[in-house]
């Protein structure tokens, strides 16, 4: 079993140490909140005081961070994890983060002779707790081989999508195309309404028919047709707007960068930005978009 450095305990990260822990490896965290940490603490983690002293004496360390600014700050620098860690520590950061500062961290990671793999998730808190997780990965052969077994116990799909920071390209291009299809999935669901479609009618259609996608299928942004959809508890997050629209501001400064033509993902940033803040609805599941169109509907 191995000794597993755990900085970024929340939502997602925790959960997934939590995974770590049942499985046998000996997991330290650190978190700035400190139920987050407790909750992987119950479970039989350990607490650590700081983000490097998680990162002390073990051979992985994992990091589940907001944004790329966190993720610089906590890697690089005279205190940062890559700095205070022992040799031979093998770095996986599964934040969703830019593609140009994975690779930024990564390089600096290699300069001092330490492997890391961007390795950022699909599958929301949901599939976290289930051990379910897809991981897309950008990493050199060897570290992909040497991180594999750690994160087939957080995931059920490890895909090594090729060089550094191509895991971070797979995630933002992926979830351009949930955006999309979310806002289609609600859009289809309230003008069904509006025809005198109920909605289990209509989703035993669509989800088995040319319709069906990941948003109606397993995700359906009505109640009732798949229970264990937000829809049915008020659109508590799995996944939040506020981090949907986060991915798609991703994949639109990508795309700006590489002058790809990508309207659809444009739009879906434009009405994601007016859902989760125009309206404060961030923190609610980004599937409850479908309430802002019925909005805009006229009810």
């Amino acid at each position: 079993m191995a000794k597993i450095g755990f900085v970024g305990v929340g939502n997602m990260g925790g959960p997934m140490a939590i995974n770590l822990v049942k499985a046998g490896h000996e997991v330290k965290c650190f978190d700035l909140s400190a139920d987050a940490v407790a909750r992987v603490v119950e479970a039989g983690g350990t607490a650590a005081d700081s983000a490097t002293a998680a990162a002390s004496g073990v051979e992985f360390v994992c990091t589940m961070l907001p944004k790329g600014d966190h993720v610089r700050a906590v890697y690089l620098g005279e205190d940062g994890l890559i700095a205070c860690s022992d040799d031979s520590t093998v770095f996986i950061d599964c934040s969703t983060i830019d593609v140009a500062t994975a690779r930024e961290v990564a390089e600096v990671a290699r300069q001092a002779g330490k492997a890391m793999v961007d390795a950022p998730v699909s599958g929301g808190v949901g599939g976290a707790e289930a051990g379910t997780l897809t991981f897309m990965c950008g990493a050199t052969d060897q570290a992909f081989e040497k991180v594999k077994p750690i994160l087939d116990v957080m995931g059920g799909k490890i895909v090594h999508a090729g060089g550094v920071g191509n895991g971070q390209a797979a995630k933002i291009c992926n979830n351009m195309v949930l955006g999309i299809t979310m806002i289609a999935a609600g859009e289809a669901f309230v003008l069904a309404e509006k025809l005198g479609l109920d909605h289990q009618t209509f989703f035993d259609i669509a989800s088995t028919s040319s319709g069906m996608c990941w948003p109606i299928n397993t995700y359906c942004p009505v109640p009732g047709p798949v229970p264990t959809s937000p829809a049915n508890r008020d659109y508590q997050a799995g996944f939040t707007a506020e981090n949907m629209l986060k991915d798609l501001r991703l994949s639109q400064a990508a795309a700006s960068d590489t002058g790809t033509a990508t309207h659809m993902g444009s739009e879906a940033q434009e009405l994601y930005s007016q859902y989760a803040e125009a309206m404060e609805k961030g923190a609610m599941d980004f599937s409850g978009i479908i309430n802002m169109i019925r909005e805009k509907s006229g009810g």
